[in-house]
């Protein structure tokens, strides 16, 4: 590697915007979360704890909330019998939907090349943009 101000191991080790990054979308299943959130547009707690075959409960609550906390979710709260809480993208949200499709783009052709994306139509172009 060339040697320039960014190769000095310090310098490496304190990449801030790519830690912050990771410390937001860390969490286990968040790149999932917010990838069925931006494809749908809202999502429910149920719907999303069907799509997310394994997550517990409290560890969705959990990814939930810090997703709302680091302003990439809304959470809409109905006062009905019985509640209904619903998810959707906030606009920092919605500005990294070019990010997740960039990353299941690369997944596909690097990870999973013989998957057959379902998201590849139409209706995917509607949704996701």
């Amino acid at each position: 590697m060339a040697e320039n101000k960014f190769s000095d191991e310090n310098t490496i080790a304190r990449c801030v915007p790519m830690s912050k990054l990771q410390s937001v979308i860390g969490g286990k299943w968040k790149i999932l979360i917010l990838w069925y959130v931006a494809f749908y547009k809202v999502q429910r707690f149920g719907e999303l704890m069907r799509r997310l075959e394994g997550i517990t409960q409290s560890t969705l609550t959990k990814q939930l909330r810090e997703l709302e906390d680091d302003g990439f979710l809304h959470r809409e709260i109905y006062k009905e019998i019985p509640p209904r809480v619903e998810y959707s993208l906030t606009e920092l949200g919605e500005s990294f939907i070019p990010v997740l499709q960039t990353m299941m783009t690369w997944s596909e052709q690097y990870l999973c090349p013989d998957y057959v994306n379902p998201y590849h139509s139409e209706k995917c172009s509607r949704h996701m943009t």
